[in-house]
């Protein structure tokens, strides 16, 4: 047993005793120690609390960002391609934050107490949906708090690089689509795929299979807020997989494409915007942290 994990159990053993009600998801936290972390290997993954999202350590790496023009929905936004360098490892999400995770937040005292709705299609381990850029600053700022480590949003660099997971094609998978693979509007083929179904709701976050890399969901069910201003290009983009920190600010980028939208939008490279104090349907997050070197 790991020393984090250990921490985590004594914890949780405690609260049972003092019967805490929730204080084993809110109130425990066994943050991973500097040597632990040091140690992760690529796809090794971690948790720093009961109800703190599960971990992915990605390598570090480089790849080529953005379409070229002729695959099907390429955007002039996705230019020009070029290759980005993730020179310093880092941790993503496997999921999407979920609801639960939301709420394990709000009840622990952070996220500003918001409830978000959920559209009536259920909580627990769906997406959180009906957040805003904002809000899912919020949700980071209490985790890094709660763990003492910093966590945060992913720049749009970085995920596009964990979405593609070493692939270069429109999609992890392939060339086509099927609502087999992702959530979408099925009604719209893509490629040389075939029409599906249109579910109009979000699903668990772990359906579906996941990336190379173990990440689940980085095309459709819900879009994901980044850290970067919005830019309509990447004309003055970094080369080194930083987040955009100027730009149109009150614009942030999202990506991975959402149950509502056709198949276009779900692909590795597609990136669109929307304004940062709006709150969507389609709409959710997933976090990252940095490694120590």
């Amino acid at each position: 047993m790991t020393y984090a994990a250990f921490g985590q159990w004594v914890c949780e053993t405690l609260a049972g005793l003092l019967v805490v009600g929730f204080a084993t998801a809110a109130h425990c936290a066994a943050p991973l120690p500097t040597a632990e972390e040091r140690a992760l290997k690529p796809l090794d993954s971690f948790k720093e609390c009961d109800a703190c999202p599960e971990m992915v350590a990605v390598p570090a790496g480089a790849f080529t960002m953005g379409s070229p023009s002729k695959e099907e929905g390429h955007n002039p936004n996705e230019d020009p391609q070029r290759r980005v360098t993730i020179s310093r490892r880092f941790a993503v999400g496997r999921f999407a934050v979920t609801f639960d995770e939301w709420d394990a937040c709000r009840m622990d005292g952070g996220c500003n107490g918001y409830d978000p709705f959920d559209a009536g299609w259920g909580r627990g381990r769906r997406p959180v949906i009906n957040v805003s850029f904002d809000d899912a600053k919020a949700y980071v700022a209490w985790l890094s708090r709660k763990t003492g480590r910093t966590y945060r949003l992913l720049g749009e660099a970085e995920r596009e690089y964990v979405t593609r997971a070493g692939t270069r094609t429109p999609f992890w998978w392939g060339s086509s689509i099927s609502t087999s693979q992702a959530n979408y509007d099925g009604t719209h083929p893509y490629g040389k795929g075939a029409n599906g179904e249109y579910r109009r709701e979000t699903v668990p976050v772990d359906t579906f299979a996941p990336n190379p890399w173990g990440l689940y969901q980085v095309h459709g069910n819900v879009s994901e807020w980044m850290e970067d201003c919005w830019n309509d290009s990447y004309r003055t983009a970094a080369t080194n997989g930083s987040a955009a920190p100027r730009g149109d600010c009150g614009f942030r980028v999202i990506r991975g494409g959402n149950w509502g939208n056709v198949p276009s939008f779900l692909r590795s490279a597609a990136r669109f915007l929307s304004y940062a104090h709006n709150r969507y349907s389609e709409v959710g997050f997933r976090v990252a942290r940095t490694l120590a070197p």
